[in-house]
């Protein structure tokens, strides 16, 4: 069983993590500006191929459209901001049904503070960064996704986490639309902490899915 799951389940993670890679060095080089926006979609997009053979459920099913639309996002930023921008905000609040369906059933007061400090502040600093009311906007829906993602039953050190890296991504790229300069610290870190975050809430999730239900 173990052996059919490494030839069935893995090279899909293996092949996320190799086009994230690969895209971390091509982008913005003499490669067609085509093969750059395939090989990034891959990298998320490898990822909701992950989940959806190696968990099954409801849950699973809503990871893997969160997941998908996550990719189509990165894909359509490179052409249309605003395109991408809505399908991002489609994403998180696809999450945020999976995270409201597997609310955590006690919370500490730290888990309960840190969730209202990313609702608020994700907005909030959003706004500062970038000056945009439209960015705001959006980020309201990024800071409801990691509040419910650290405030679900899933684990807080991968999924919680990696919400938060996704946050954080996102903060470097408004820093580029404002007044406070980053200088070159958001070329190289966005993609990193984006993928990395994404990386942990999937494999978070699958891996208590997989505690509960057997995979296909």
């Amino acid at each position: 069983m173990a052996k059919r799951a490494l030839i069935e389940h893995r090279p899909w993670l293996l092949a996320s993590i190799a086009a994230s890679f690969a895209y971390y060095l091509v982008a913005g080089s003499e490669l067609g500006e085509f093969w750059q926006i395939l090989i990034k979609g891959g990298g998320v997009g490898f990822l909701a191929v992950y989940v959806w053979r190696r968990a099954s459920g409801l849950d699973a099913m809503i990871l893997t459209l969160a997941l998908a639309l996550s990719a189509a996002a990165d894909m359509a930023l490179v052409v249309a901001f605003e395109v991408g921008g809505a399908l991002f905000a489609a994403s998180h609040l696809t999450a945020l049904v999976l995270y409201l369906r597997n609310r955590r059933d006690q919370l500490t007061i730290s888990q309960g503070l840190l969730g209202i400090a990313l609702l608020v502040a994700s907005p909030v600093i959003s706004y500062m960064l970038s000056e945009r009311i439209e960015i705001a906007v959006y980020a309201s829906t990024l800071g409801l996704m990691a509040a419910a993602a650290w405030t679900s039953r899933f684990p807080c050190y991968r999924v919680g986490i990696g919400a938060i890296l996704f946050v954080v991504s996102d903060w470097l790229i408004f820093s580029r639309m404002g007044a406070f300069d980053l200088g070159v610290l958001p070329d190289y870190l966005v993609w990193p902490l984006y993928y990395a975050g994404q990386l942990m809430i999937a494999t978070g999730v699958v891996q208590t899915l997989r505690g509960e239900k057997p995979a296909r």
